[in-house]
C-alpha cells in the first residue's frame, strides 16, 4: 500500500486500535505451489494480543483461523510439510505473509464538492477516500489436529475472537461463548480448521480522507456528504472533520513534543471514526 505522507498514520496505538475495530482482515499469502495460485488471500476476523497496552511502539501479535479446506490452507500446508522445522508442532511458514484491514467506510468523491478550487481554477478531479492499516508479518501454523500446540492454541483463539465480537463489535452485556455450544460439536469443528498466529514485524495506515485539500474544499465535501442524507454519508462526513482535526492539531504540536502529546489529541478531536 502506498503510504504518502499527508495520508500516512504511524502511531502505533491508533493502528492496534483501528485493527480491534475491524478486525476482519484480507491475509494474503505468495507461496509456490504446484496445484494453487501464487498468490492467495482470505476474509478473516483476527484478534490482536500485545503484551504492553501503554507502549507506543509494540506491534503485537494476531491470532486467526482458517478453514482446512481452503485452497490457501492447502498451500501453506503444503509449504510447511515440504519444508519441516525444528519445531514441528508450531511450524513457521517461510515465506511473510500481508493482511490488510480496511476501514468501516469509503466513498468516491466528486469533484462538484471542492467548492473552492473547481469555481477557480476547474483544476480538480474525483478520487476515493478511505482508511486501511497494513501488516506484515511472520505466521506460525497450528495444522496439526492431534498436536497438543494446536488444541492449546485454538482454545484461547476461539473463545477470545468470540467475546471481542460479541462485546466490542457487538455490545452485548451477555455475550455468546463458545462454551454454550455442545463441546463435541466444538472438537469436530476444530478439526476443520487450522490456527495461525502472525508476530507483526511492520505495521502502516493510510487515513485518505481529503486533508490535503484547502478549507473550502474540505468544507464542500463535509457539505456533499451530509447532503447524501445516508448513513455512510454522514460517517464520512465525520471522518473528513475529525481528520482534519487530528491534522491541525498535529501541525500545532512542538517537534520535540510530538510524541509524548500524540494520544491526547484523539481525544481532543472526539477521534470516532475507526469504529
Amino acid at each position: 500500500m502506498y503510504l504518502r505522507d499527508i495520508y500516512a498514520e504511524h502511531h502505533i496505538p491508533t493502528l492496534r486500535q483501528f485493527i480491534r475495530d475491524n478486525p476482519l482482515g484480507i491475509f494474503t499469502t505468495a507461496i509456490p505451489s504446484p496445484g494453487n495460485p501464487l498468490l492467495q488471500s482470505s476474509h478473516i476476523p483476527w484478534i490482536l494480543d500485545v503484551a504492553d497496552e501503554a507502549s507506543d511502539t509494540e506491534l503485537g501479535t494476531l491470532h486467526g483461523h482458517m478453514a482446512r479446506a481452503n485452497p490457501q490452507a492447502k498451500a501453506i500446508i503444503e509449504s510447511i510439510t515440504s519444508n519441516p522445522t525444528e519445531n514441528d508442532n508450531a511450524p513457521k511458514l517461510q515465506e511473510e505473509v500481508l493482511i490488510l484491514f480496511d476501514g468501516p467506510v469509503h466513498h468516491y468523491i466528486t469533484p462538484k464538492f471542492y467548492t473552492e478550487t473547481k469555481p477557480a481554477t476547474g483544476k480538480v478531479v474525483p478520487t476515493w477516500n478511505y482508511a486501511a492499516v497494513q501488516v506484515y508479518g511472520k505466521a506460525t501454523i497450528y495444522f496439526d489436529a492431534k498436536a497438543q500446540a494446536t488444541a492449546d492454541f485454538l482454545a484461547r483463539q476461539l473463545p477470545d475472537l468470540s467475546q471481542h465480537a460479541e462485546t466490542h463489535i457487538m455490545g452485548y452485556d451477555k455475550p455468546w461463548a463458545v462454551a454454550d455450544a455442545p463441546a463435541p460439536y466444538v472438537e469436530l469443528l476444530k478439526k476443520a480448521i487450522i490456527g495461525i498466529e502472525v508476530q507483526i514485524t511492520s505495521m502502516g495506515g493510510k487515513f485518505k480522507m481529503s486533508q490535503e485539500r484547502v478549507k473550502g474544499d474540505r468544507d464542500g465535501i463535509i457539505e456533499g456528504f451530509e447532503a447524501l442524507g445516508t448513513e455512510t454519508g454522514m460517517r464520512m462526513a465525520e471522518m473528513v472533520k475529525e481528520t482534519a482535526c487530528r491534522i491541525g492539531r498535529r501541525r500545532s504540536l512542538a517537534v520535540n513534543d510530538r510524541i509524548s502529546s500524540i494520544g491526547d489529541e484523539y481525544f481532543a478531536c472526539g477521534y470516532q471514526f475507526l469504529s
